[in-house]
Formats: structure tokens, C-alpha cells, sequence
């Protein structure tokens, strides 16, 4: 900015400082050149401020005569400000709109719509089909002691049937597992719930299996019904429903005996194929039948240990893998794809 003084070398010239500023202000291109005029011409060292600054020392008339002239030169530069900056800032809308303008023409991005777990959507439907029965859905710890995995549902220490089981133990806590089984929260709800009762419990299940047919987590559901005077027939007839409920009302089921240290009888349960109905395939091993899932009533010293009178009461228990089921109703013929997050699997469904 150019020193711009009056006649006598005084002062400012305030005409000749307002129409420098008004100059500068038009020229301004942009908000930061505008800023900058603002306080050349504005600002706290501005020759303007410092001769308002020093109308103090001035005798009264010229105090007022050049106090009233100098505020007048400061509102139209100010005025000139507030509109430059109203300009700029139109100008920089209308530029925007020509570099970002929506072509409404042009086709839009389809957003990626996903759906729920093949393993979730079977979970679900299980759960539906026994609260269809008035079955209650539980959920238990998957970090279990020894005792609720093992102990109290008859396996006691050194029992062969944990080889079976390869169990994941944590580090440095010899009698604290990850549960290889749904089955410890039979103990716990009967613990919880006196008899009568009748209970599901999902979740996930840990041993140290991998292949096409084994994972290191995997999930389950349990079965409980404990009452008075249950029977074997109670048992068939409810997995006949939940058979035809879920793959389909044709299919029949047949129970073969079997051994399991928490059940006694134990049953194991075949569905009739319902790629072949029967007559025999690749899935079902030319049988035509395939294995679902694992039963029994249970036994006395689980009922025990659950704080049930096995002499008053007796119940079943079963269960059953539900990714076993989501492969056999998907046609899924490797345990692993459910787990991979390949979303090429799951969108097959």
C-alpha cells in the first residue's frame, strides 16, 4: 500500500486513502487477497485506525471534522468488503456447480446388498421350529470348566470318550476349557430351572479338528426336555417334526443305537435322503439315509448333577451340528467355504 498523505504532510488524505482501498478491494481475486486489503486498510496499523487512534490530540473541531470524515471512509470500505466477499463467494458457488454438477442422466451405482449367514439363517430356523414346540432358547459360556464339560455329564477323568473330543485347554489352567460341546448347559439350566422344562441351546464349539467335514469352530444345538414319564417315543416323534419341518414333509427318520456317556439308551438319527429320497446317491453313500445328529434319554447322574430326582423325572437330550445342516440343505460339500469369506460362496444363496 502507497503512504498517502494530505497538503500538508500531516496526515492521510482520506479521499486519496479511500479510493486506494476501494481499488484494492475490487481487485481482490479470491478471500485471501480480500483479507489481505482488509487489513491493510482495516487493520489495527492501517493508516486510517492510526489516525482515529490519534483524534484525541487534536483540538475539538478538528477532532470532530476528522473523526466524522475518517468513520465515513471506514464504512464504505467495510461496505465495499461485505460486497466483494458477497461475490466471491457467488462465484465460487457457480464454479462449483460446473465442476461437480449431477448428471441426472447418468446410471447410478446399484448398492451391494448382502443377506445373513448360510450358518445364521439355519440357526435361525432351528431356533423357529422348536419354540414352535414351546422349547425355550438358551445361551451358555463357551470358556467351560472341566466339570460342566466333562464330570457332570458323566465323563469323568481318564473316561475314553475325551480322546474323542480333542480339546482345546487354556494355558496354565489345567480344569478350564473351550467347550467341545453344547451339552454343559444342560447342567446349568437345569441347575437354573426345575422340571418341567424344555430347552434349546445354540452356539458355537471348539475342538482341534480341520478338514472338509471338521473345523476348530464350529457350532451346535442342543436339545433338553426333562418331565415326568418322558419316553423314547417323546423323542422320535419330536425329531420326526423337526426332521420334516426342515427338509421337507416326506422325509422319515430311523434311530440306530449308539453310545454316548451322557445318554442311556443313546441313538443316533438318520434322515431319508431328500436328494434321492431314498433310493440311494452320492450324498447319502448309496444308503439312503444320512446321519443328522446324535440323541438319547439322559441319563441318571446327569440328572443328578443338574439337581434333578432321576427317580420322579426323566427326559431326552439331543444334538445336532448346524453347519452338518446347512451343508446337507445347501449342497455345500466342504465345512471350510462357510468360514473363508469368500463372498462367491454366499451369494450363490
Amino acid at each position: 500500500m502507497a503512504s498517502v498523505t494530505g497538503p500538508s504532510g500531516s496526515g492521510p488524505d482520506l479521499e486519496a486513502l479511500k479510493a486506494e482501498a476501494l481499488e484494492a478491494v475490487g481487485a481482490a481475486g479470491d478471500e485471501a487477497a480480500l483479507e489481505q486489503a482488509r487489513v491493510a486498510y482495516l487493520g489495527r496499523k492501517a493508516p486510517l485506525k492510526e489516525l482515529l487512534s490519534s483524534l484525541g490530540a487534536m483540538a475539538p473541531e478538528a477532532r470532530r471534522e476528522i473523526g466524522q470524515r475518517a468513520n465515513a471512509v471506514a464504512r464504505e470500505i467495510e461496505e465495499a468488503l461485505r460486497a466483494r466477499a458477497a461475490t466471491l463467494r457467488e462465484q465460487a458457488s457457480g464454479a462449483l456447480a460446473v465442476t461437480e454438477a449431477i448428471d441426472l442422466t447418468f446410471p447410478g451405482i446399484r448398492p451391494s446388498v448382502g443377506h445373513l449367514h448360510l450358518v445364521t439363517l439355519v440357526a435361525r430356523e432351528i431356533e423357529e421350529i422348536f419354540r414352535g414346540l414351546g422349547y425355550d432358547v438358551a445361551r451358555g459360556p463357551e470358556v467351560e470348566t472341566d466339570y460342566y464339560n466333562f464330570e457332570a455329564l458323566n465323563i469323568p477323568k481318564g473316561h475314553p470318550a475325551r480322546d474323542g473330543q480333542d480339546t482345546f485347554f487354556i494355558a496354565g489352567q489345567e480344569d478350564v476349557v473351550l467347550r467341545t460341546q453344547t451339552s454343559p448347559m444342560q447342567i446349568h439350566y437345569m441347575e437354573a430351572n426345575p422340571p418341567p422344562l424344555r430347552v434349546i441351546i445354540p452356539g458355537k464349539v471348539y475342538r482341534r479338528d480341520n478338514d472338509a467335514t471338521h473345523v476348530p469352530m464350529f457350532h451346535q444345538v442342543e436339545g433338553l426336555l426333562v418331565d415326568e414319564d418322558v419316553t423314547v417315543a417323546d423323542l422320535k416323534g419330536t425329531l420326526e417334526y423337526f426332521a420334516r419341518e426342515m427338509f421337507g414333509p416326506e422325509r422319515r427318520i430311523r434311530l440306530r443305537p449308539d453310545y454316548f456317556p451322557f445318554t442311556e439308551p443313546s441313538l443316533e438319527v438318520h434322515v431319508s435322503c431328500f436328494i434321492c429320497d431314498g433310493r440311494g446317491c452320492r450324498l447319502c453313500g448309496m444308503s439312503g439315509w444320512i446321519e443328522i445328529l446324535g440323541s438319547g434319554m439322559v441319563h441318571p447322574n446327569v440328572l443328578r448333577a443338574g439337581g434333578v430326582d432321576p427317580e420322579r423325572y426323566t427326559g431326552f437330550a439331543f444334538g445336532l451340528g448346524i453347519d452338518r445342516v446347512a451343508m446337507l440343505k445347501y449342497g455345500v460339500d466342504d465345512l471350510r467355504l462357510f468360514f473363508e469369506n469368500d463372498l462367491r460362496m454366499t451369494r450363490q444363496f
